[in-house]
């Protein structure tokens, strides 16, 4: 029943997002994990377009943010203000109170700003004047940023950054793509045509169901191996946290719920290995110099670091 209903959002979305079926595949994954995304690409790539399909495909309740430097923390969180008909103080939401928030150019606004979303992002709630307030659930923050340019943006604080479970890319579309693309924009918004495809209730049975995707004590040892050795890389200054070890655990378990399969392999862990670590490396100068990106650290570490066999793996699952 997932498998199908993953089948037909990733379809829907591909109406709307052509030719982009990899990365619509590893977003839905990230939601069905529970996580918040982080999509970095140059401006017309489709990013704002990706969380709009999510957003009907999955019935969510949507918000946007366009981050600029004089946006307040309380735009995002809220505030309180007193009432003078009833003479007390009240809560008045901010942009977090939906189910999908994208944070556009999240990179454009005051660390201060930027900084109101990390305790929704890890509590699903936000604190005002010492009161709390759980936001609605499911809550999924998708921001966007253009790593081109560096100009009036702030770069994000590697606490926020690390609390983003994947860092995609959508990329240039191939040229038959764009032929489909200038198609389909001819007459109509692929995005009026977008329908839904679960409910709310059905997201959160799936994440819920997640932790019935069995990991052998193999393919955890595996998981682990990969993080540690990040951090004895040479060119690396900071290597995965074990929040991303446990991030990386539960993509991994939604990679084998969307690839049909009730336990996660070694193939499941390494398909998303890098859309869920490379943003958490932080390289040192050299690697600069040396034009050596995380992406490339990522694939050395899968070159040293021996998978378990199948025969490893199937058999030996444990939750």
């Amino acid at each position: 029943m997932i498998v199908e209903q993953s089948k037909a959002i990733v379809a829907e979305v591909n109406k709307a997002l052509i030719g982009k079926q990899e990365v619509v595949e590893q977003a839905l994954m990230a939601i069905y994990a529970g996580g918040h995304i982080l999509l970095e690409d140059v401006p017309g790539t489709g990013k704002t377009t990706l969380a709009l399909a999510l957003s009907k495909c999955l019935d969510l309740d949507y918000k946007r943010v366009q981050f600029t430097p004089d946006t307040m923390p309380s735009d995002i969180t809220g505030f309180t203000m007193l009432n003078r008909k009833t003479g007390e103080f009240e809560f008045n939401w901010g942009a977090v109170n939906c189910n999908l928030l994208l944070g556009d150019e999240i990179n454009r606004t005051s660390a201060k700003t930027q900084s109101a979303l990390l305790e929704v992002m890890e509590e699903l709630a936000v604190t005002v004047d010492g009161v709390s307030h759980p936001v609605p659930k499911p809550f999924i923050c998708i921001a966007t940023e253009n790593p081109v340019g560096s100009a009036g943006t702030q770069p994000l604080p590697d606490s926020q950054i690390d609390r983003f479970m994947v860092r995609l890319s959508i990329g240039y579309p191939s040229t038959a793509d764009q032929v489909n693309i200038l198609k389909a924009k001819r007459y109509a918004n692929p995005l009026d045509d977008i329908k839904a495809k679960i409910s709310r209730d059905n997201l959160l049975e799936i994440q819920n169901f997640l932790g019935n995707v069995q990991v052998a004590d193999t393919v955890l040892d595996y998981i682990v191996r990969l993080c540690e050795q990040t951090r004895d890389m040479e060119l690396v200054e900071l290597g995965v946290s074990p929040r991303g070890v446990i991030a990386l655990t539960r993509m991994a378990r939604a990679c084998a719920l969307i690839r049909e399969r009730d336990f996660v392999s070694p193939e499941d862990v390494r398909e998303v290995f890098k859309a869920t670590c490379a943003h958490r490396l932080a390289l040192k100068p050299q690697a600069r110099i040396e034009s050596v990106t995380a992406e490339d650290i990522l694939d050395q570490v899968m070159e040293i670091v021996p998978a378990p066999s199948m025969g490893q793996v199937v058999g030996r699952a444990a939750r």
